[in-house]
């Protein structure tokens, strides 16, 4: 993929990123260690109960956090898909006699279209990930 193509779609994942853990993940976290510590205060509990109710506390952490990466491996796959497509289309152009240099263009316009078709899942994938997000949190 074009390395500019490649810069737009890194930078705008990695701007949902941060949005969904300063609005979201954070908060998780400092339930999760604030849940954690109380655990550890209680005496009379055994070793065991202590490490089962901090556990506890970090499922919805770790249920929130493998739910991001999910998503965003689909995304990336999709991604990757629609850019193979796009080699495979300039390879097939270049087997049927195509000059290079045209060939170079179709796959720079067939690629763009790919970052652009996905760009605009990316508004879509962050409400349905904040939405799950704050369901795992309740």
């Amino acid at each position: 993929m074009a390395e500019l193509q490649q810069l737009r779609v890194q930078e705008a994942v990695d701007s949902m990123v941060k949005s969904l853990e300063r609005e979201n993940i954070r908060k998780m976290q400092g339930i999760m260690f604030r849940c954690s510590a109380s655990c550890c205060e209680d005496s009379q509990a055994s070793m065991q109960q202590v490490h089962q109710c901090i556990e506890r506390c970090h499922a919805p952490l770790a249920q929130a956090q493998a739910l991001v990466t999910s998503e965003l491996e689909k995304f990336q796959d999709r991604l990757a898909r629609c850019t193979m497509h796009c080699n495979d289309k300039a390879r097939d152009s270049m087997d049927a006699g195509n000059k290079e240099l045209v060939v170079k263009q179709q796959l720079e316009s067939c690629v763009t279209k790919c970052v652009d078709d996905h760009m605009h899942l990316i508004p879509s994938m962050t409400k349905k990930m904040k939405e799950s997000l704050s369901s795992i949190a309740k």
